[in-house]
């Protein structure tokens, strides 16, 4: 689908979406999280700290890639395109006391969340491969756009993913299910965590 008519499309999704399923999303604590995450380093492309992972996981992530349309690569080799969500997630999780040596977790929430479609948009409205809610924009001061861009949509989810974690005391059933707004159910954890065994583990 070309440019416009897809951001057209993305619109009118989240003017469409209802609000509910954003309960995950909704602690207020999380305005700060994310806030401080906004405020951080940046990635830098140039520096790969783990040779060896990116080895191991560019061929699994091209693999979920292949099976997107090509426009959702955002005009990038299918090569590239897995490079730029590795290191965003490799980086990102290294930030994160709880996520250190922990990047495959965030791989799975991704597989589960958007199947590495960065366009992708939840029935609830939320936005991006790791599925961010579109009422972060205004709060923050970003453009609602800026949920698509791969590096920031990575930046926030997995500050909230690692907020939540520390909150649990590392137990990750009850972490993914406060990211996902269904704690206290097995749906969610079981299918992020089951992914991670059969697609993400070293």
């Amino acid at each position: 689908m070309p440019a416009l008519p897809r951001l057209l499309l993305l619109t009118a999704l989240w003017l469409a979406a209802p609000a509910g399923h954003a309960d995950g999303q909704r602690d207020p604590a999380l305005r700060a999280v994310i806030a401080d995450a906004l405020a951080s380093r940046p990635c830098f492309a140039d520096k790969y700290d783990d040779v060896v992972w990116y080895a191991l996981m560019q061929p699994r992530v091209e693999r979920r890639l292949r099976q997107q349309p090509r426009d959702l690569r955002l005009g990038e080799d299918l090569g590239t395109a897995a490079q730029r969500i590795l290191h965003a997630v490799h980086c990102e999780s290294n930030k994160h006391l709880m996520l250190r040596d922990r990047p495959q977790l965030v791989l799975a929430v991704i597989d589960v969340e958007s199947a590495f479609d960065p366009f992708a948009v939840s029935s609830a409205g939320a936005v991006g491969l790791m599925q961010v809610m579109p009422f972060w924009p205004g709060q923050l001061g970003l453009a609602r756009r800026d949920l698509l861009d791969v590096e920031l949509n990575i930046r926030m989810g997995t500050s909230i993913l690692a907020h939540y974690l520390e909150r649990e005391r590392g137990d990750y059933r009850r972490a993914l299910g406060r990211y996902n707004g269904s704690l206290g159910r097995r749906g969610y954890p079981d299918l992020v965590l089951g992914r991670l065994q059969s697609r993400w583990q070293r």
